[in-house]
């Protein structure tokens, strides 16, 4: 088990935009490992490999309630390939900006592709908070957070928020 460090804004690598990954190899497997030992140690139900610092375009994500055995997904180069007409608000959170949560609208259905871990192209309809999550975990991939979806002021609060702690920190 390699739990990783998770990046936090201001870190200029969030808003890289990650390589496609072009073979599935062990490497990936134990990248995908480690990615999820890191979100469950968060804990958390999503993480993107840019979030670690590898600019690998993997998510990993598990929404199973405290109750239910795990349920991990890993998604390798995935893309949205359609979006539903309705669109729903929820509550996003996220690892790289802890501890604050936010209303964001984003489209209730989702269809995705990608490649599982076997190497198998997969095709998934996604509704609910697993289309939210989906979409926040690819987000990452090209560079976007959540806060990108909120209004200017609160997003430039957040960043401020961040910058002020980064530059504390490093003193």
């Amino acid at each position: 088990m390699a739990i990783r460090p998770i990046l936090i804004i201001p870190d200029a690598r969030l808003r890289a935009v990650a390589d496609p990954i072009i073979e599935v190899d062990d490497e990936i497997r134990a990248l995908a490992k480690d990615m999820l030992d890191t979100m469950y140690d968060a804990p958390g139900i999503g993480l993107a490999a840019t979030q670690l610092g590898v600019m690998k375009r993997i998510v990993v994500m598990d929404l199973a309630g405290e109750d239910e055995p795990a349920a991990p997904l890993v998604m390798i180069n995935p893309e949205i390939t359609g979006f539903g007409d309705e669109m729903q608000v929820t509550e996003e959170g996220c690892l790289s900006i802890p501890e604050l949560y936010y209303e964001v609208e984003r489209p209730s259905t989702v269809t995705v592709k990608y490649t599982d871990l076997e190497g198998k192209q997969v095709d998934l309809e996604a509704d609910g908070r697993l289309a939210v999550c989906v979409q926040h975990e690819i987000d990452h991939l090209d560079g976007v957070l959540y806060i990108d979806y909120l209004s200017r002021l609160k997003r430039d609060r957040v960043i401020k928020k961040f910058d002020k702690a980064a530059r504390r920190a490093a003193g």
